[in-house]
């Protein structure tokens, strides 16, 4: 795994994921169409530097998340048979080595301290100086309009940073690291995107009007950062320590040189300031992941105090807007990592989908194990009040010998195992603020369906149900054995 950017950069250009673009490429709408036509070949196209941002020197990198071979270097599991489960199966076995047993005791106790000091080599490491701060811009030096910040759609409000990561920290002194929006406005202020539900929201609403939250936003660093950046944590868990877990040892993190937050010392860039939670402007409307535009609304702003960065940066960025694009593997990668946590909460669940067609939070495919009449109801209800998948408006159950990855599969089930009055369940709850098909704010309906086999004693069916057509396996060998003989 790369300790910075720009190794991990390296890195995907030696194993063939990266091309460099070394003719002049206009941050304004050109790249973002660049990036927009290599993000949907099926494979996810090669990770892209723009050597030559037009009126800028700083090199632009985007889709380097974009393609399961890149998310898993970037996680350092590439090497791993079973890539981003690997992951998975550490948590799982974190998880039950760190749960205490029902009459545990002193011995116990003792028995989970090589737990105890495996999560404490994750811990961020303060250190006194990094990489990130070996230029500092402040005063006249400083001017946003030096960075190539992207317009990716052409009716966007302005200029956007898509892969920045804001540091903020709550009144009582819990820190949170988040993947938002930032609109430029002009060379000192920004758009400071922290919708509804965001960990960002909560943070300012817990300053006084007139009071200023201090706010970092980093870029780059290592890979495993951005993707801890985006990855629905519980608020206990921050996701600088998440990243170590990832990479197995902590990040080191420097202070900033205008406010006392922290941030990892081996980034890009970083921008810091800080933000009044009554002055609101209007941010926006932005091409967003819905494949829609969200619309403009008002946001914090966020007043620059200074840029400090790396000598020769590399200005990291993303295209957001109809799917597939980069986020589809992020995506990927929380949809895999995150499935024993899950099952901690429904331990029937046996796998689970969030196709990116479904920008993540619309539909939710799981494979599940009935037990009971009213089982895959229960699952849909206690999905839409766990966490950030409690946006999830569409949440379809299959059984568990289905694989949730197969969409021909699960469409098949849906079509032949629904009767639509008995097996879609409507609710009501929140919704994602982006989402626009709701007629109000951030809240709205919700569908489940039940596509599993209808069989007693676990439903009530009144007829006898199907058998699946399935060859003998005698067969099926026979024939995988002489298929050339066929000449087929």
């Amino acid at each position: 795994m790369g300790r910075d950017f720009q190794t991990f950069l390296n890195q995907l250009e030696a194993a063939g994921e990266l091309k460099r673009i070394s003719v002049e490429v206009d941050p304004f709408l050109e790249m973002g169409a660049i990036a927009d036509r290599v993000s949907k070949d099926p494979d996810g196209g090669p990770g892209l530097v723009f050597e030559k941002p037009k009126g800028h020197g700083m090199p632009v990198a985007m889709n380097t998340f974009g393609s399961l071979k890149r998310i898993e270097m970037a996680l350092g599991v590439d090497q791993e048979p079973r890539g981003l489960d690997a992951i998975a199966d550490r948590i799982e076995k974190l998880v039950a080595e760190a749960m205490p047993k029902p009459g545990s005791g002193f011995f116990d106790k003792l028995a989970k301290l090589p737990v105890l000091a495996e999560v404490s080599a994750w811990m961020p490491k303060t250190v006194r100086k990094g990489i990130c701060q070996e230029i500092v811009l402040k005063g006249d030096e400083l001017k946003l309009s030096h960075l190539p910040v992207l317009t990716t759609w052409p009716e966007d409000g302005g200029p956007f940073i898509t892969l920045g990561m804001s540091h903020v920290r709550y009144k009582d002194g819990r820190r949170n690291m988040g993947l938002y929006r930032l609109q430029v406005y002009d060379d000192r202020t920004l758009g400071f995107h922290t919708q509804l539900h965001h960990d960002g929201a909560k943070a300012r609403h817990g300053y006084a009007p007139g009071e200023k939250m201090p706010v970092a936003v980093s870029f780059g660093g290592d890979p495993a950062l951005t993707y801890a950046a985006t990855a629905p944590l519980p608020p206990f868990i921050s996701e600088v320590m998440f990243a170590g877990f990832l990479r197995g040892e902590g990040i080191e993190m420097v202070r900033c040189v205008t406010n006392d937050l922290e941030v990892p010392a081996d980034s890009e860039i970083v921008i810091e300031g800080w933000v009044d939670p009554a002055e609101l402007r209007r941010e926006g409307p932005f091409g967003d992941h819905t494949g829609y535009y969200s619309l403009a609304d008002d946001y914090p702003v966020l007043h620059v105090e200074a840029i400090t960065m790396r000598k020769n940066p590399v200005f990291p960025a993303t295209i957001v807007g109809r799917p597939p694009q980069e986020d589809a593997y992020l995506g990927l990668a929380t949809e895999r990592i995150f499935l024993p946590l899950l099952r901690m909460v429904l331990p029937e669940i046996s796998n689970m989908h969030l196709p990116a067609a479904g920008a993540f939070h619309n539909l939710v495919i799981l494979a599940m194990r009935k037990e009971y009449p009213g089982h895959p109801q229960k699952v849909m209800n206690a999905i839409w009040g766990t966490g950030q998948i409690m946006f999830s408006k569409g949440v379809v159950i299959v059984d568990e010998d289905i694989d949730p990855h197969d969409l021909t599969e699960v469409l098949f089930r849906v079509t032949s195992n629904v009767d639509p009055k008995r097996d879609l369940l409507f609710s009501e709850g929140p919704l994602d603020a982006l989402d626009h098909s709701s007629d109000r704010f951030a809240f709205g309906s919700k569908v489940g369906i039940d596509a599993t086999r209808k069989n007693k004693p676990f439903d009530d069916f009144k007829r006898e149900w199907p058998r699946d057509l399935v060859f003998p396996e005698e067969i099926l060998s026979r024939i995988a054995t002489r298929w050339k003989d066929y000449g087929l």
